[in-house]
C-alpha cells in the first residue's frame, strides 16, 4: 500500500514540475512578444534604435539591436539562464533577453516542497496505515489467538464480537458459530464413544464371566449346556453392537452405495416372511402398491428389518405390525405404547432407549433407528416419528419412486399373506 501511494507521489511531483516548467515558458514567451510587439510599433512610429533600446529594456528584460551600419545599442547579458528571441525591425536586428533565473529558483523551490510534502505524506499515512490496520485487523488476531489456544486443547472461548453489521463481525459471529457446532459435535462424540464402551462392556463382562465359569465347571456338571447357551447369547449381543457400531461409522464416512432397482413391496413381503419365521404366532402384515426406487437393496433391506423389529419389541408379543407401500415410500406402523412428542426426534440419537418400549433385555443396542435415519438420508430420502393416536408410526420418504402397475390376471399386493 505505501508503495502504491510513492508511486503516485512521485508522479504527482513529475507532473505538476512539467506544468509548471511549461507553464513559465509560455510566460516568458508572451513577455518576449510583447517586447517585439512594442519595439515594433515604436519604430514604426518613427523612434529612434537607441531610444526604443533604452526604452525596453528593464530588470528581467534586456534588448540590445543592432544597425544595417554596423552601430550597436544595449548590452547583452552574461551567460545565464536567459531566453532569446531575434526580429529584424525596418532593418535592425532586435535581440530580447528575458531572465529565467527567478522562474528557476521557483521552481527548484517547488521541487523541494513537494518532495518535502511527499515524503511527510507518505510518513503521516504510513504511521495511520499501521494503526489502522492493527485496529481493523484486531478481532483477526483476537481469532488466530483463539485458534491457537483451542489447538493446545482450551476449549469453550469465544470471539464475542460486539458488532455484527461489519464484515469482520460476522466473521467472528460465523467463526463463533463453527466452534460452537465442532465443540458439540466433538462433546457428542466423546459421550458417544463411552456409551459404545458402556454398551461393549456389559455382554463382553458377560462372555468373560460364563467362559470362565464354562472352563471351571467340571465336564459332567449339569450347568454345562446353559452356560453355553449363555455364552453364544452374550456373543450374539458383542456381534450386533459391533456390526451396529461399524455400521455407523461407515455410514459417516460415507459408504459407497449400491445402485439398483429395488422393489419395497418385495422388501416388505420379505419382511413379513422373515417375521413369521422369527415369531410364528405375531400379526404382522404389508399391504400397499407395487413401487420400485433405485438404491442400495441391501442397506433399504436392513431399514426394514430395523424398523419391524423396534415395531415388534415396542408392540409386545400379541402387538399388530403394519408395513405400508406408497408412491413415496412406506411406513411402518405398530399398536405399541407409542413415543411421546419430546422424544419423536430424540430416539433417532445413537444409544437411546425410551423406557417403555426398548429394554437392553431384549438385545437391542439403541442403534437401529440412528442406523435406518442415516441409510434413508444416503438416499436421498427422510425418515420420521409421525404422530399418531395410537401405538407408533415410522415414515420412510424416498426420492424418486416409481409405482408398477401388476400384472394383467395378477393379484395385487392386498392379496399378500397376512393381509
Amino acid at each position: 500500500m505505501l508503495l502504491v501511494l510513492f508511486l503516485v507521489l512521485v508522479a504527482l511531483v513529475i507532473s505538476v514540475d512539467r506544468t509548471f516548467a511549461g507553464q513559465s515558458n509560455r510566460d516568458v514567451d508572451v513577455v518576449l512578444i510583447d517586447a517585439a510587439n512594442r519595439a515594433t510599433t515604436a519604430m514604426n512610429r518613427g523612434a529612434q534604435a537607441r531610444d526604443v533600446v533604452r526604452q525596453l529594456t528593464k530588470k528581467n528584460l534586456h534588448v540590445t539591436a543592432e544597425l544595417p551600419n554596423g552601430n550597436r545599442f544595449g548590452e547583452a547579458p552574461d551567460e545565464g539562464p536567459y531566453t532569446r528571441k531575434v526580429q529584424v525591425i525596418r532593418g535592425a536586428r532586435f535581440t530580447f533577453y528575458a531572465d529565467t533565473e527567478a522562474i528557476s529558483q521557483a521552481q527548484g523551490r517547488l521541487r523541494k516542497l513537494l518532495i518535502l510534502l511527499g515524503l511527510g505524506a507518505i510518513a503521516v499515512t504510513g504511521v495511520l496505515m499501521i494503526w489502522v490496520v492493527r485496529r481493523a485487523l484486531a478481532p483477526l488476531d483476537a481469532m488466530t489467538s483463539l485458534a491457537q489456544a483451542i489447538a493446545a486443547g482450551h476449549r469453550g472461548g469465544r470471539l464475542n464480537p460486539s458488532r455484527t453489521d461489519t464484515e469482520l463481525g460476522r466473521t467472528a459471529a460465523a467463526f463463533d458459530g463453527m466452534l460452537d457446532s465442532l465443540e458439540g459435535s466433538e462433546q457428542r462424540t466423546r459421550r458417544f464413544v463411552a456409551d459404545a464402551a458402556h454398551e461393549l462392556r456389559t455382554p463382553i463382562t458377560g462372555v468373560q464371566a460364563v467362559a470362565e465359569a464354562l472352563v471351571a465347571a467340571p465336564v459332567d456338571s449339569p450347568d454345562r449346556d446353559q452356560m453355553s447357551f449363555l455364552l453364544v447369547r452374550e456373543a450374539r449381543r458383542a456381534g450386533r453392537l459391533v456390526d451396529d457400531l461399524l455400521a455407523l461409522a461407515q455410514l459417516d464416512a460415507g459408504y459407497e452405495m449400491q445402485r439398483e432397482n429395488v422393489d419395497l413391496m418385495g422388501l416388505a413381503l420379505a419382511e413379513v416372511a422373515r417375521t413369521r419365521f422369527v415369531a410364528p404366532d405375531f400379526d404382522i402384515a404389508a399391504d400397499g402398491v407395487s413401487a420400485v426406487v433405485v438404491g442400495d437393496g441391501q442397506r433399504l433391506a436392513q431399514v426394514m428389518v430395523n424398523l419391524v423389529d423396534n415395531a415388534r419389541q415396542a408392540s409386545g408379543p400379541q402387538g399388530v405390525v403394519r408395513i405400508s407401500v406408497d408412491s413415496v415410500g412406506f411406513t411402518v406402523s405398530d399398536n405399541g405404547p407409542g413415543v411421546p412428542e419430546a422424544e419423536r426426534e430424540r430416539i433417532f440419537d445413537r444409544l437411546v432407549r425410551l423406557d417403555d418400549a426398548r429394554d437392553r433385555r431384549s438385545g437391542g443396542s439403541g442403534l437401529g433407528l440412528a442406523i435406518a435415519r442415516g441409510v434413508v438420508r444416503a438416499h436421498g430420502g427422510e425418515l420420521s416419528c409421525l404422530p399418531s393416536e395410537g401405538g407408533a408410526v415410522f415414515r420412510v420418504f424416498l426420492p424418486g419412486v416409481v409405482v408398477e402397475p401388476p400384472l394383467a390376471g395378477e393379484p395385487g399386493p392386498a392379496g399378500a399373506p397376512g393381509s
